[in-house]
């Protein structure tokens, strides 16, 4: 498919623990801006729906016909806007019982189709309350092939290479990463733009979520590993990434 140019919209927003509803509210509010501003596709971080709150997943896990969905998805039609938010997901065994909840996204479309992925490698300790993923995801918007990272995905070389070998040509990170840990982080996500050769871009927390100071920082690479552009704050805001003939402009809104 040609490529033409692709603007991706990079949400810091605040999250309130476990409160779905005004997280919710919170969401659309970032969804009409980043319309606003013509972004193709909105990105969320990691559990942006709930927070992360671990000890809660199994009551919050929702199922992939949640009427949260239903009303992101709507936002995606009225806005003609792609949304990425994340989710812990409901996972029913074969045999009728529920398993342990996944940290998953939801992905809504402009024609009214939801797609959803899971994390694929935990941290550690998340394998108490939370089961792993097994499929990558890859999705196109305007001719670039887009594989999506939550957190601890981009921490295993492996998840990087397969989506290489999928053909993305971007490499969304969706994230919780607090203030200690950015640096070391920002290291590996520029590693994976250089080694692979597509441009990687953060979408992270910005509250104190799960008993972690989240750092914001909102972030591009680009496809030699060089950090392009930061909204160098914690403050709610969008980073707006613009991509056209293998240049990159980004603002912060």
């Amino acid at each position: 498919m040609l490529k033409t140019s692709i603007c991706i919209s990079l949400a810091q927003v605040p999250v309130v623990k476990g409160d779905v509803t005004e997280n919710l509210a919170q969401h659309i509010k970032m969804i009409e801006q980043s319309s606003l501003c013509k972004a193709d596709l909105v990105v969320f971080p990691e559990l942006s729906l709930t927070g992360y709150e671990l000890e809660l997943v199994q009551e919050l896990a929702l199922s992939e016909t949640s009427h949260v969905f239903e009303v992101l998805s709507q936002a995606a039609v009225d806005h003609n806007i792609i949304v990425l938010a994340g989710c812990p997901l409901k996972v029913t065994l074969t045999s009728g019982r529920d398993a342990k909840p996944t940290i998953g996204a939801v992905v809504c479309f402009p024609d009214g189709t939801r797609e959803f992925y899971a994390k694929q490698y935990l941290h550690e300790g998340e394998g108490k309350h939370c089961s792993n993923g097994v499929v990558d995801y890859v999705f196109t918007v305007n001719g670039y092939r887009i594989a999506l990272a939550i957190c601890a995905d981009f921490a295993s070389p492996e998840h990087a290479q397969k989506a290489r070998e999928l053909g993305a040509d971007i490499y969304i990170a969706s994230a919780l990463i607090s203030e200690r840990g950015f640096e070391a982080d920002a290291k590996m996500l520029s590693s994976i733009a250089a080694t692979h050769g597509f441009p990687v871009l953060l979408s992270n927390h910005i509250s104190t979520t799960g008993g972690w100071s989240a750092c914001g920082n909102n972030s591009v690479w680009n496809a030699s590993g060089e950090r392009v552009f930061s909204s160098e704050s914690k403050e709610p805001c969008v980073v707006l990434c613009t991509m056209a003939d293998h240049k990159i402009d980004a603002i912060k809104i």
